[in-house]
């Protein structure tokens, strides 16, 4: 042991020499002894062995040594000879020791409450117990001038004694205190390390995260200004460098780095910052001199810095020098690091004020695992440890470091710093047959104490490693856990605060699709066992907020998933809701817009139309069908109480229609229908629609109008028009910006999808996907136009055209996709903006008159909230049907009327004989049966026909009645005759008439 500096009252232990020692000198009282520690005071040091005895030294004037006996020399705290202490610290004049069971106990001067024991002695000449923090194993303790901090196993943070600075981190106006306090903002931050200067405080994350408060007058706090903080504030400029210790002076402090780098900031008056002046520095700075040594080891005092360089063993020592502190052998000061004479080659370094050893060290352990090791049966350990830390959050945020290339230190909004698949071996092991006692344990402790308690806005990005961390425990997959873990852990989530929640988004954009897939179908499976039989299991008002909780996240995935595309959209899709609720009348109460009660203020009423994400195109599809005949109804009972209204006032002749009428010819469908539809007003689109064919006997029920719209879009999407471009490689149509109609034929078009939608029939489209995209205001892409025109896209994607030349009727013209575009080339720089430009060309600018009028007239009929609830694809099928075509099933379902049965001998010819069709002729049967080829968006299961027996002879046709899908079918005697038969009937399906 060596010592130098002021020896006025004992201080340095060599006996009654009271001169200061301006070099480093030999003590030899602890040869041979195992001296494990020593810590400065304002005039006293005390000194830790490794049996746990305490000795101390230097001033005795408030009874800061613990024993009466002259101070020259280190003498025994005979009070403490039956505990075994592990830590001590010395503030200015008062002194604390931590035993191995990590309790704590003070004594010294007491005026300001920093001894905790909750008086203001002078004095107190006899170390005694602080009972207060009986209750906590304390792990480290600092003192300042007069405050103290501690920090328990389980990361709980306390503070007492003087507050006239904000030192103690508890708020703004706070007095001192004289009991230890918990200083609850930092709770769930992982702490490595805590210190404290003459008036400030610090606390240091194992991932490097830097957290001060306290008095700031010199800048000492590093956050760039001389206000004082009452509270911890995050010293951001730190964040990247990897701190692994910091030191603190009377007002001035530095920081060490993973790499040896040397921080310091505050008070630079004494040349304590070593930066070669006496300035003060308010933003941590890097000591350059010392920039090619690495530094293991710092400790300042209260105006001078020692830093110790393993690979020299030499100590560096820059500042206050008045009484030899430096050790130099001079009595001036140094404002630059200083090699001391002496060698260290191993060892640590103290100086004077509240400085204590922190050998360097690449991380803290894995706590959790440890206690998990320790608590195999064969083992034995204390059950309060394995407690306290089961139910810490900092605790669980302080296991799985991902110690890769230290990327833990790298933690942020986007990274987490923890490394998952440790956790999941963890959890693994947790869950073995021998540690199924510890297993219910972490249960219970979840269940109780942790979740509960996870608060709505972290400190810091570190505390909210735990979230990660819950969301990979296996017992939360278990159903009879969903109440009392996984359910309130989704309400823990949703109760974060925004910022905090944001980060939590980045993170789930960033793990492993695995992970995120097992996340989706957790929360979607307690969908279904709520809606089975959740009720049973909770009061309703409980039931409702732990259902809405289940959504909500569900919703929150849904929106990361958005982002980062982890699963398909239809991966969030309950296939089996429908069968345990009603669409329609959930969509009812969703409609009519149903206020909670004063008892669901937290959750509203559960309404699973809200999350539309959970529901597959058939349950949209039922809602759109509902939402339709609302509407419709709304304009049926609007016409009927204005035409009740009409005959009241003896003027029927004003009496409006209930239905959207149209009347119209087949050789001039286009111009008629046109003409229909400008007599009527936007809310008469609204109304059931009828179609009646001039001299046309049919009554539409629904088939007629089939056939209106298959004729109608035929004729309109005809090549003489110009209206469409067609695209032979992909048989697709797209705008035309060279057509020769009017826009109000673009908007009829819209009205006339938007009409086929709202009165559910499906219609024969050529469009690509892009179209239903932009209709939902979602962007096309490159994949958009690979499907409308593959060769172009796939040139487009090899950057190998030319980037302003475009084709139109045969015809290279000239477009500039930017302003100068035709005197820039395309290169490897601006390709991505190339690209954009000319899909943006193709899908927009190119024919946005046309679209817009498309798009208005589609919305007038089919807009609204409703509309957004659909998936682009989704949408497509709602106009355009699918091709999933089954025909067993289409024959399962087939009902039967007359003499017909499913084993009537025609039945079984009419089967052999369609089964045998091709698909072309396949789809021209279903045409001529239901008015369209396409399949409802529902399926083929929900696709009816009927056969039913005539008693006309066998020279006649097969006569479909599209209205109703139903089939007359004469009783033929053969194969070939109703083979040929049928094969006329199908190829001759335009018009109506009787039988």
């Amino acid at each position: 042991m060596l010592c130098w500096g002021k020896a006025k009252d004992g201080q340095l232990g060599i006996g009654v020499e009271r001169n200061p020692m301006f070099e480093p000198r030999n003590c030899n009282v602890f040869t041979g002894r195992g001296l494990k520690e020593i810590v400065c005071g304002g005039q006293h040091s005390v000194f830790l062995l490794h049996d746990g005895s305490v000795y101390t030294c230097g001033s005795n004037s408030c009874g800061q040594l613990g024993h009466n006996k002259p101070g020259i020399t280190p003498e025994f705290v005979g009070a403490l000879d039956t505990q075994k202490i592990t830590l001590v610290s010395c503030g200015q004049a008062h002194s604390l020791a931590v035993n191995e069971q990590g309790q704590v106990f003070a004594w010294g001067a007491g005026e300001e409450g920093q001894l905790g024991l909750g008086t203001t002695e002078t004095a107190v000449r006899i170390p005694r117990l602080i009972k207060r923090l009986c209750d906590h194993r304390i792990a480290q303790v600092m003192c300042g001038n007069q405050h103290c901090i501690a920090l328990s196993k389980d990361g709980q943070l306390f503070t007492w004694g003087q507050n006239t600075s904000g030192q103690l981190g508890l708020g703004k106006g706070e007095p001192s205190k004289l009991f230890p306090q918990p200083l609850k903002s930092l709770a769930g931050i992982p702490l490595a390390k805590i210190t404290a200067g003459g008036d400030h405080s610090f606390a240091l994350s194992l991932s490097g995260a830097v957290f001060g408060w306290g008095k700031n007058k010199a800048g000492q706090l590093g956050l760039n200004d001389i206000q004082d903080r009452a509270v911890p504030c995050h010293i951001k400029f730190l964040r990247s460098q990897k701190v692994v210790h910091i030191s603190c002076g009377e007002e001035h402090t530095a920081a060490l780095t993973k790499d040896g780098g040397l921080f310091t900031f505050g008070d630079g008056s004494w040349g304590q910052l070593g930066h070669g002046s006496t300035a003060n520095e308010l933003l941590p700075r890097r000591v350059l001199e010392l920039m090619g040594t690495e530094v293991s080891q710092i400790t300042c005092g209260r105006h001078h810095t020692l830093a110790f360089a393993p690979s020299s063993g030499g100590v560096y020592a820059f500042g206050c020098n008045s009484h030899g502190q430096l050790g130099t052998g001079v009595l001036s000061a140094d404002k630059s690091p200083y090699p001391l004479k002496t060698s260290f080659l191993s060892g640590s370094i103290h100086g004077t004020g509240k400085p204590k050893t922190f050998p360097f060290r690449s991380d803290s352990s894995n706590l959790i695992l440890e206690i998990v090791l320790m608590s195999h049966p064969l083992t034995f350990v204390d059950k309060y440890d394995i407690n306290i830390q089961l139910s810490s959050t900092a605790c669980w945020n302080a296991s799985f470091l991902d110690q890769s290339d230290d990327a833990h230190f790298s933690t942020n909004p986007k990274i987490p710093g923890i490394d998952l698949n440790s956790v999941r071996m963890f959890f693994a092991t947790l869950s073995t047959p021998a540690f199924s006692a510890l297993l219910e344990q972490a249960t219970t402790s979840f269940e109780s104490v942790l979740i509960p308690q996870l608060p709505r806005s972290p400190p810091d990005v570190e505390a909210m490693r735990i979230y990660l961390i819950l969301s990979e425990y296996p017992a939360l997959q278990d159903s009879k856990n969903y109440i009392r873990l996984t359910i309130p852990l989704a309400m823990a989530i949703l109760r974060l605060d925004t910022n905090p929640s944001k980060v939590l988004d980045n993170w789930w954009c960033f793990m492993d699709d695995s992970v995120f897939t097992r996340m989706v179908d957790m929360y979607k499976s307690i969908v279904v066992f709520l809606l089975r039989g959740g009720k049973t299991l909770l009061v309703p008002v409980s039931y409702e907020n732990h259902f809405v909780a289940t959504l909500r996240l569900l919703e929150k995935l849904h929106k990361v998933n958005l982002k980062a595309q982890h699963v398909e959209y239809n991966h969030f899709y309950i296939p089996d809701i429908t069968s345990m609720v009603d669409i329609q009348e959930d969509y009812l109460k969703w409609f009519l817009m149903e206020s909670p009660s004063p008892s669901q203020t937290d959750f509203p009423s559960v309404n699973l139309c809200a999350y539309p994400f959970l529901l597959n195109a058939q349950a949209k599809t039922t809602m759109l069908q509902t939402d339709a005949e609302l509407q419709m109804q709304m304009a049926v009972s609007g016409a009927n109480l204005h035409n009740v209204f009409m005959l009241l006032t003896l003027e029927p002749q004003l009496a409006r229609n209930p239905y959207l009428v149209l009347h119209v010819r087949r050789n001039h469908l286009v111009s008629d229908t046109l003409r229909e539809l400008t007599s009527y007003s936007d809310v008469d689109l609204k109304k059931p629609l009828k179609v009646i064919f001039d001299g046309e006997e049919a009554v539409d029920a629904g088939g007629v109008t089939k056939e209106f719209f298959l004729l109608l879009l035929k004729e309109l999407m005809d090549p003489v028009y110009g209206m469409f471009t067609f695209h032979t490689e992909s048989n697709l149509l797209w705008f035309s910006d060279k057509c020769f109609v009017e826009q109000k034929w673009f908007h009829l078009i819209g009205i006339i999808c938007g009409l086929a939608i709202y009165n559910s029939t499906v219609v024969d489209l050529h469009f690509p996907l892009a179209l239903y995209k932009k209709l939902l205001d979602v962007s096309p892409t490159l994949e958009d136009l690979k499907e409308l025109s593959p060769t172009e896209a796939r040139s487009l994607f090899k950057c190998k055209i030319n980037c302003n030349k475009l084709h139109n009727y045969g015809i290279t013209e000239v477009k500039e996709l930017v302003p100068g575009g035709e005197s820039i080339g395309v290169d490897k720089n601006n390709r991505k903006e190339f690209v954009e430009a000319y899909l943006r060309y193709i899908f927009r600018d190119s024919a946005s008159e046309q679209y817009t009028a498309f798009s208005t007239g589609f919305l007038k009929v089919c807009g609204g909230e409703i509309l957004s609830l659909f998936q682009p694809c989704e949408l497509m099928a709602m106009v355009v049907g699918n091709s999933n075509y089954n025909w067993e099933v289409m024959e399962k379902n087939t009902v039967y009327k007359g003499e017909f049965t499913a084993t009537h001998p025609t039945v079984r010819l009419f089967w052999e004989v369609f089964h045998e069709f091709s698909l072309e002729k396949k789809k021209q049967f279903l045409l001529f049966l239901t008015g369209s080829d396409r399949i409802p968006i529902h399926g083929m299961e929900s696709l009816r026909i009927i056969i039913q027996s005539t008693t006309a002879e066998e020279h006649y046709l097969p006569v479909a009645h599209t209205c109703y899908n139903l089939l007359d079918m004469p009783r033929y005697q053969t194969k070939e005759i109703l083979r040929c038969r049928l094969t006329q009937a199908v190829e001759q399906y335009e018009g109506f008439s009787l039988v």
